[in-house]
């Protein structure tokens, strides 16, 4: 029997959890919950409805000052109390300082879930203080008792780059609530065909994400400055779907690009019906930091996944058999050219990926990690 008790703090809106990043943390704590006790103290905007096997305590402001706010300390170290708690759990590094305090006036171990390398994500778009939060990052990683990285990827630079103590560090990824690949992908596959009305034998490429941010925006260009044009040329049979909200007006929602075999179906209620429907996933990422979630989904739904370097960051190569294809970044002849070759080709993604993967499995090693840290 497990003796392991988790009070985290959760410092923005994760639920209802509709984003990747929102799902890394609220299925986390999903998953874990329902082997461990967890209670979870957020800001007012999420709704504790929707929160599964875990307490969730909504009591935080959204103002810019949580993050510096010390009263905060005197709430959690009286809910660690209430709680009988054994670990206390951050979320990101911003709240290391919150952690370092508690760790130093409690008997309670320290636990960070980082979800990438954060002062190397502000370096990469410019931040002109990344210098510091590098400084402040490696400090937090330094002090705290229990690390989890996103990828091993990131633990290997924490460790060689920032000297953190491989010892109390776990690669614990991004997960996908399915244990095998969906049995239903002909018939949703069938339901986006006839939507609309795309001819039988057409092969379906898709890129989905949250269109207003730079590093999705940057991908929808090169798809149709760079790959579409190729993929025109080559005489293959598709149909290209970019889905997400927020595209820049700039882009007039793609309309120019209807009858170059480019469907703009903005936000839809259901990715996954999409993700099952396609055959292959693009993604030439050329920025930001961080594992890329919907990489990870749609190789759970069995797509064929042509990344870049940058997209394909953090992903265990390792378990995905074939189904991953990466070139260097913006290579577009080579990225198309992967693209034009992967058209046709039937593969299934290993059983060893949802071994990996699967949130289930998952949260068994994040409970056996703090049960031997606790013992």
């Amino acid at each position: 029997m497990t003796h392991v008790r988790i009070v985290s703090i959760i410092p923005y809106k994760v639920l209802p959890a509709k984003l990747g990043g929102e799902k890394g943390i609220a299925v986390f704590n999903e998953y874990v919950g329902s082997l461990v006790p967890i209670t979870a103290i957020t800001t007012r905007s999420n709704d504790v409805t929707e929160a599964k096997h875990y307490r969730v305590i909504n009591s935080i402001t959204e103002n810019r000052i949580r993050y510096i706010n010390p009263f905060l300390y005197f709430r959690i170290r009286n809910l660690i109390s209430q709680e009988k708690a054994t670990h206390f759990l951050i979320e990101h590094p911003y709240f290391g300082w919150l952690g370092w305090l508690i760790r130093h006036t409690m008997p309670v171990r320290w636990v960070v879930h980082s979800h990438n390398i954060e002062y190397m994500r502000s370096k990469s778009i410019g931040r002109w203080w990344w210098k510091m939060l590098m400084w402040y990052e490696r400090w937090v990683y330094k002090s705290a008792d229990k690390l989890f990285f996103i990828s091993e990827d990131d633990l290997h630079h924490a460790v060689t780059e920032l000297g953190i103590d491989k010892k109390k560090s776990t690669a614990i990824t991004f997960g996908i609530e399915q244990p095998a690949r969906p049995d239903d992908i002909e018939f949703q596959r069938k339901v986006i065909m006839d939507k609309y009305d795309i001819e039988p034998g057409t092969c379906i490429m898709l890129f989905n994400g949250a269109l207003y941010h730079h590093t999705n925006y940057d991908s929808v260009t090169a798809i149709v400055n760079y790959i579409n044009p190729v993929l025109l040329e080559s005489g293959i049979r598709y149909k290209i779907f970019i889905c997400g909200k927020g595209l820049p007006d700039s882009f007039n929602e793609l309309k120019e690009e209807a009858d170059r075999n480019i469907i703009y179906a903005g936000f839809v209620d259901d990715i996954s019906i999409y993700f099952k429907a396609a055959d292959i996933f693009l993604n030439p990422i050329i920025s930001g930091g961080g594992v890329k979630t919907k990489a990870i989904e749609a190789l759970a739904n069995n797509c064929t996944v042509i990344s870049t370097q940058i997209g394909a960051l953090g992903l265990n190569k390792e378990v995905t058999g074939n189904k991953l294809q990466v070139v260097a970044d913006n290579d577009w002849a080579a990225f198309s050219k992967l693209v034009r070759e992967a058209v046709g080709q039937h593969t299934n993604i290993p059983d060893s990926f949802f071994d990996y993967y699967y949130w289930g499995n998952i949260a068994k090693r994040v409970v056996n990690v703090l049960e031997n840290d606790h013992a």
